[in-house]
């Protein structure tokens, strides 16, 4: 795998010197070192160190998430916008593909006809095609959609390997990220109204870096 961090010297200077500030202003914190290196850059890629107090993490989370890009497993995401922040040649190199059903006609048509939302029916999309169970799952727009995944996994037996839980709003987005807590599965959730495709993004590639240190 490629070297995580930036390609020039310069652009290396400049992160450094901004996770630098991060760990200087954010002082002292609750997080294990590599939830810290997961919360920091979340608050890199917004310059909100709110952060730092709305992430929350299953013991089992950096693990399962680590693991799960080791082995190639997909990730799930709930709008194209996460998909076109990631790098998909630091997740190829795992053999890790993105999916996206929010724009599939199918998904359309199926939210229309049962007056339901795309992300919703995304979600069960995802499901039916066995892409669920051992995915990382990332919602950043839609609260339908994380409720639907914490449904499939109480009541029908999906078992993602991480469910990044960040979406932002004003409906039921800091409700369904209550419901996550109570979570079975692995989660890493920022609580409250925050969130968004950018903060789901940066997680992923925490975890991407954290996966290459491990090696």
């Amino acid at each position: 795998m490629n070297d995580m961090r930036q390609m020039t010297s310069l652009g290396r200077s400049i992160e450094d010197g901004s996770f630098a500030i991060i760990d200087e202003e954010a002082g002292t914190h609750e997080f294990d070192p590599s939830q810290w290196q997961i919360v920091r850059r979340v608050i890199h890629a917004t310059a909100d160190f709110e952060f730092k107090t709305l992430m929350r993490f299953h013991p089992d989370a950096v693990r399962a998430g680590v693991e799960a890009l080791r082995s190639g497993c997909p990730v799930l995401v709930d709008v194209n916008m996460i998909a076109a922040g990631l790098n998909e040649q630091r997740l190829s190199a795992y053999g890790c593909a993105v999916h996206s059903f929010i724009s599939d006609d199918d998904v359309i048509a199926t939210a229309k006809t049962n007056n339901s939302t795309r992300a919703i029916e995304s979600m069960k999309k995802a499901h039916r095609l066995n892409l669920l169970t051992g995915a990382i799952v990332a919602i950043g727009n839609a609260p339908t959609a994380l409720l639907e995944v914490t449904r499939l996994v109480r009541e029908e037996g999906a078992r993602p390997a991480l469910v990044i839980g960040v979406p932002v709003g004003f409906v039921s987005a800091a409700e369904s990220k209550e419901v996550t807590l109570a979570m079975p599965s692995p989660f890493i959730v920022a609580s409250g109204r925050k969130g968004g495709s950018p903060i789901a993004v940066a997680i992923i590639h925490a975890l991407l870096l954290l996966s290459a240190e491990e090696r």
